[in-house]
């Protein structure tokens, strides 16, 4: 174990002020209320904290198609009716709306993502946080449930140019199925992913029996669940299941993908689980030392996102944290208890231990089909950034900063305060 884990944690303040739209229930700014709680708890000040650059479109297509990431940068609420053809085969619409700023919101939180993976890869910490990411369901050339983007696949093709064995791990409710589909044919990544299955639950995906084709059969792992699953049942398969992963597959690297939407009480989930049970999967992935990315992801009661999301910082850096939320910016959300620990929901628990016992047979007795870790030729590592050749004199000046230079912008000023305006506080002011 290292003595003193050294954790970078990204966040720009402009994720969290776009609007998917009324009704809707992805609300980004629910970025903001869990900055403003770690910030609350004095957790900045045992971490880098680190504005991302924005992802450039030559970056965010490493995986995706170059032409459905130019119709992301093209595309806006006005415009976009002249393009039902273009809307319609990039599954633009009503799950995933066009909205003001959607491409930097996409450049942003996957940026975060991206610069979290270069970090550890450059082992310049050992643990990068990066709570806008996680949006696991974004495809090659096409959005899916909420998501445009897909910020994992990106930062785990940059993992993949030091590491030889990238393991994923997804606790969101919902399968984690773009990330599975993009390695679903390479032993170079493992995905696992704990879900709720059945029953037509989104995405539709993520049987037991999906386990990877080709070079990646047995290296997609899925734990499909039903509804109400506590934490005692969650937190005794996931260690049962993640610590014969680690032994097995030998990872040099792990992304844990935190998706709050399988909390109790959540919008669209259906899981009992309170913040501490989420949490111990953290705590538990933690202990194994290893370079660990760590994202966000679904989670539709905002306030229980926030509580959740700045636990598990806490956890990241060894601290607990006192049940009574400290005075900000948005302590109104979490009136009148302004408690930080949820209580368990009170769904009926489906999962029989004879269905768990059974999932958690298939999924071992898969794990002994990979007798032992996979031996992986090494490429040439690529070099880190595939920034596009720009022409100086139609660059706006004010824009002509090299990445390495953006890199240094470390403890940004402006990103501490709980204030409204970026420019009036500065490190004093904490």
């Amino acid at each position: 174990m290292r003595s003193k884990d050294r954790i970078s944690y990204f966040y720009d303040g402009d994720v969290g002020n776009v609007y998917f739209g009324p009704n809707h229930p992805m609300k980004p700014h629910r970025l903001c209320m869990t900055h403003h709680l770690v910030l609350s708890y004095d957790l900045h000040k045992k971490m880098e904290i680190y504005r991302p650059h924005k992802a450039y479109p030559v970056e965010l297509a490493q995986f995706h198609s170059a032409d459905y990431v130019e119709f992301l940068q093209r595309i806006n609420p006005d415009t976009q009716h002249l393009f039902p053809e273009e809307m319609a085969k990039f599954k633009l619409g009503e799950d995933c709306p066009v909205f003001d700023d959607m491409f930097e919101f996409c450049q942003i939180y996957a940026g975060g993502t991206i610069d979290a993976a270069r970090r550890l890869n450059n082992q310049l910490c050992d643990i990068a946080i990066n709570w806008a990411g996680g949006l696991h369901h974004a495809k090659k050339c096409e959005a899916s449930g909420f998501c445009y983007i897909n910020d994992l696949v990106l930062g785990i093709l940059e993992l993949l140019k030091y590491h030889a064995r990238v393991l994923y791990i997804d606790i969101d409710v919902h399968h984690g199925d773009g990330v599975e589909e993009a390695f679903y044919f390479t032993d170079r990544v493992m995905t696992v992913s704990f879900h709720k299955y059945g029953n037509l639950f989104f995405p539709g995906s993520g049987d037991v029996k999906e386990i990877g084709e080709r070079e990646g059969k047995f290296y997609a792992i899925n734990i499909p669940l039903k509804d109400g699953i506590d934490d005692t049942s969650f937190t005794r398969l996931f260690k049962t299941i993640i610590s014969k992963v680690v032994e097995t597959y030998r990872p040099g690297v792990i992304v844990l993908q935190c998706g709050a939407d399988s909390l109790a009480g959540d919008r669209l989930g259906c899981f009992n689980l309170s913040i501490d049970g989420h949490a111990e999967c953290v705590r538990f992935v933690k202990k194994f030392g290893l370079p660990l990315l760590v994202t966000g992801g679904g989670g539709y009661t905002k306030e229980n996102v926030a509580r959740c999301w700045t636990v598990e910082t806490g956890v990241l850096l060894d601290t607990e944290l006192p049940n009574e939320i400290p005075d900000n910016e948005y302590i109104k959300y979490f009136a009148p208890e302004c408690s930080l620990r949820i209580p368990t929901g009170h769904i009926e628990n489906f999962n029989s231990k004879s269905y768990l016992g059974t999932i958690k047979m298939q999924v071992l007795e898969n794990l002994r089909c990979i007798q032992h870790a996979p031996s992986v030729q090494m490429q040439e590592v690529p070099p880190d950034f595939y920034i596009p050749d720009f022409d100086e004199d139609e660059k706006n000046p004010d824009e002509r900063i090299d990445q390495h230079t953006q890199d240094k912008h470390i403890q940004r000023d402006d990103e501490y305060y709980e204030g409204d305006n970026d420019n009036d506080h500065n490190m004093d002011d904490v």
